[in-house]
């Protein structure tokens, strides 16, 4: 048996020590990660991986904690099984504070206090809820924010004059799972213009009935601008999607989140108290949205992603409530200005009152519309049934920052 020469030993040799750290990097790579965080959100496709690939790619790269991300648009459904179930996420992001609300009452929620700067943020966004027992606590924390009460053009401003009729407005219903909330946008806007922030607070908060004439003839107006029960346009409007096209010359009551779309056809946006007819003498406040982000489960995993989502250098998308950050400067003009109307103190926000609804009234608020809109003779009918499911609450719904 011949023995190995002297080459064939150093390379042998060489083989074993790059195999030897090759395992111990592996290895170390492996032992490097802290564990993991579950995340529940309603995110899906662009959005999704914009979320992905900006925010949750760079926590797990510098804090070495895997997400196990799960996205449903039948968020409230997922969340309200996986909690039943004892297996709720560690981290629920939810549309809106109402829901939220409900589950820091029942003791689902879990504060938190210390864990970012509360100076950096509109006590709106995120406020100090008190639950009884508890005390007063923060409980949710903005990733994502939203304005409403726009009206996108291209061509002349509109007035509440030159609207025009029904079919020059751009109008979709259809959401899958949440179809309807374009609808309760439109009516929320219109009482918001019509009978001032403290009147939609108190409703909104279920402390004045749906049957009251404020509310009525909100929807009312709606059903006259969008021509509800229109044989012609009934239809194609139930079928078609909320984020449809929208051609120039037409007209759209849409949120922020159209800019893109708007701004290839050259348009811009005027404030919806400008186009509504019967604007009072408070028009002019801003309804809002925001999906926040609330704790389940406080492990330490949990916590530090509440701390990074909280940095003013974490690159959230679309338009932060963060005071601290920095601004965006792949904004254009409209971005900017609409970013500055979401933080800048002195602004009166109100919540998509929807959102700041109880769940199960929410969820009716859509179905109603749906059928206001397909008839809007049982108007009386719906708002009745409505007001069945009216539970009076106390959040703070609308704030000047």
């Amino acid at each position: 048996m011949s023995r190995p020469g002297v080459r064939t030993l150093g390379i042998l040799c060489l083989c074993l020590a790059l195999l030897g750290a090759g395992v111990y990097a592996t290895v170390r790579w492996a032992r490097s990660w802290e564990g993991s965080v579950t995340l529940l959100a309603n995110w899906s496709g662009t959005e999704r991986e914009q979320f992905e690939e900006h925010v949750i790619e760079p926590f797990e790269e510098k804090y070495r904690i895997d997400v196990v991300y799960q996205g449903s648009s039948a968020l409230s459904q997922v969340l309200a099984a996986d909690i039943a179930a004892g297996n709720p996420p560690d981290v629920a992001v939810l549309p809106g504070p109402g829901e939220l609300l409900a589950y820091a009452v029942d003791g689902r929620l879990h504060p938190l206090d210390g864990l970012f700067d509360a100076r950096d943020y509109d006590r709106f966004w995120a406020p100090e809820v008190t639950v009884p027992g508890e005390g007063a606590h923060t409980y949710w924390l903005p990733v994502k924010t939203g304005l409403k009460s726009m009206v996108w053009y291209a061509g002349p401003a509109p007035t509440a004059d030159s609207s025009g009729p029904p079919a020059r407005w751009c109008a979709g219903l259809e959401s899958g799972a949440t179809s309807g909330w374009p609808g309760t946008d439109w009516v929320e806007d219109i009482l918001l213009q019509q009978a001032g922030p403290r009147v939609y607070e108190d409703w909104a908060n279920g402390r004045l009935p749906w049957t009251d004439d404020v509310v009525r003839r909100a929807w009312t107006t709606w059903a006259g601008l969008v021509g509800a029960g229109d044989a012609d346009r009934v239809e194609q409007v139930l079928t078609t999607a909320f984020d449809a096209d929208c051609a120039a010359g037409r007209l759209e009551h849409q949120g922020s989140f159209r800019a893109g779309h708007w701004a290839e056809e050259g348009g811009d946006y005027v404030h919806f108290a400008e186009v509504v007819p019967g604007a009072g003498a408070d028009a002019g406040a801003w309804e809002v949205s925001g999906d926040l982000a609330a704790v389940l489960n406080p492990t330490p995993r949990a916590e530090q992603l509440i701390r990074y989502l909280a940095d003013p250098d974490t690159a959230l998308p679309e338009y932060t409530a963060n005071r601290a950050a920095a601004p965006d400067t792949e904004q254009d003009a409209t971005e900017r200005q609409i970013g500055t109307i979401l933080r800048e103190p002195g602004r009166t926000r109100c919540w998509d009152a929807s959102d700041a609804m109880p769940r199960t009234t929410r969820d009716a608020f859509h179905q109603a519309v749906l059928r206001h809109f397909a008839d809007p003779t049982h108007l009386d009918t719906r708002l009745k049934e409505l007001d069945h499911l009216r539970k009076p609450q106390n959040l703070p719904v609308c704030g000047t920052g």
